[in-house]
């Protein structure tokens, strides 16, 4: 987004949103969900970008809900999803 009012306030906003949501290490137990994930995807010819991946894998880890739009996480089983 080029320089302006707009992105400054965008800026603002999401330092503002940032700071409320806690910050978690991937926990090692990610790794192990990744390889489950992943071959179960690659099985079904459903395959995933390697980031979508990490992402639905730290969810499982950490037994967090995943808020996306993303379509490609529906269907990971034990996977929580909240649709935007």
């Amino acid at each position: 987004m080029a320089e302006g009012r707009k992105r400054a306030q965008l800026e603002q906003a999401s330092r503002i949103v940032f700071a409320l949501i806690p910050c978690k290490p991937i926990p090692v137990s990610a790794g192990d969900h990744y390889a489950a994930i992943k071959l179960a995807r690659r099985l079904s010819g459903r395959v995933m970008d390697e980031n979508d991946l990490w992402i639905a894998a730290t969810a499982l880890a950490l037994g967090a809900t995943l808020v996306s739009r993303d379509a490609d996480f529906v269907g990971i089983d034990g996977l929580a999803v909240m649709a935007l």
